[in-house]
């Protein structure tokens, strides 16, 4: 075993644990064992319970991305601060500014990008057992070969293959196979929806959660190409994807969105869209507290509504002549 696989392998002990878990626990309340759909809910279950066992890790990368898109105005300005500077001594001072800049903010470069490194053999792992399982091949831990061939013949709505992927289908239609036309709608429907879920999320950061010096910086122009690129990634690889691995990659997606959009509502970067918003609903709510302790409300104009005493004709009428007289 190289040693690649001496990390994954533990960790593809607790995937398997956790998908073999949830396939039991649907076949225990009545689902079919054999079925497409009972391992594609076990695939979701397994990434819920993943996905919240790194919220922890998720949020710790989230407030040290901040810091360093908070800090990136200062840096660009040490950075023109010695531009076109290349003895040794412009290059040590700015050196020792940058570092005096990290420990006065708190930030750390590489500290955005440990918790990324911690997740990516997890997600590895996962992609790896998902995809053995599709093929039938037995995994290294509760993931028999009794299972992993139901799992590799599963069909989802008993047409669809889960080993299946867009471009197998492709293949397939040529020659004229039945059912693939409508395989072929399901995995391209997959492949949009894992898209636009990659687009919405880098979108939520983009949009709501950078402040006005971070756009004005070199970094912002490098999300925005990210915003378009990431998904485009998704697109082409996609059609690549078998249909299990599509909906591991999919509920991870939506996942991540929905953890996004909390985290950008409750720890807004200061100065963005979404901190503004966030203090316009606590001062409304009387809880926003200013740098002087004292709280800060917003009055609304109570909206008052006359209610229209109901009349009869004879009197709408006689109410009517003396303006029709004057007109």
């Amino acid at each position: 075993m190289d040693l690649i696989g001496t990390i994954l392998w533990p960790l593809k002990w607790v995937v398997e644990l956790l998908l073999v878990g949830w396939h039991q626990l649907l076949a225990a309340i009545g689902m079919d064992p054999a079925a497409g759909i009972t391992w594609v809910l076990s695939i979701v279950g397994l990434v819920l319970v993943v996905r919240a066992a790194l919220i922890p890790i998720f949020v710790r990368q989230i407030k040290n991305q901040r810091r360093m898109l908070e800090v990136a105005p200062q840096l660009k300005k040490i950075q023109e601060k010695y531009k076109g500077k290349k003895d040794q001594f412009s290059r040590e001072a700015m050196s020792r500014e940058t570092m005096e800049l990290y420990k006065k903010t708190g930030t750390n470069p590489l500290s955005s990008c440990l918790p990324l490194l911690i997740q990516m053999p997890i997600f590895f792992a996962l992609f790896s057992v998902l995809n053995d399982a599709q093929h039938s091949k037995a995994g290294v831990g509760p993931l028999n070969e009794t299972l992993a061939e139901q799992f590799g013949s599963a069909k989802l709505f008993g047409i669809a293959p889960l080993h299946d992927s867009f471009a197998s289908q492709w293949t397939l239609m040529t020659a004229g196979e039945p059912y693939v036309a409508a395989v072929m709608w399901i995995a391209g429907i997959m492949v949009v929806l894992m898209t636009a879920s990659q687009f919405f999320t880098q979108l939520q950061i983009v949009s709501k959660n950078m402040s006005p010096e971070t756009k004005a910086s070199p970094m912002f122009r490098q999300q925005r190409v990210l915003l378009y690129l990431l998904p485009l990634v998704f697109a082409f690889s996609g059609v690549a994807f078998p249909l299990g691995v599509m909906f591991y990659w999919l509920t991870s997606n939506i996942w991540t969105m929905v953890q996004q959009f909390i985290v950008i509502r409750s720890m807004p970067t200061p100065g963005s869209e979404a901190a503004k918003a966030r203090e316009a609903r606590l001062a409304r709510k009387g809880k926003l507290e200013a740098k002087d302790g004292d709280i800060i409300t917003i009055d609304e104009p109570k909206k008052t509504t006359q209610r229209q005493q109901p009349m009869s004709k004879d009197r709408a009428k006689k109410q009517a002549k003396p303006g029709d007289a004057a007109g």
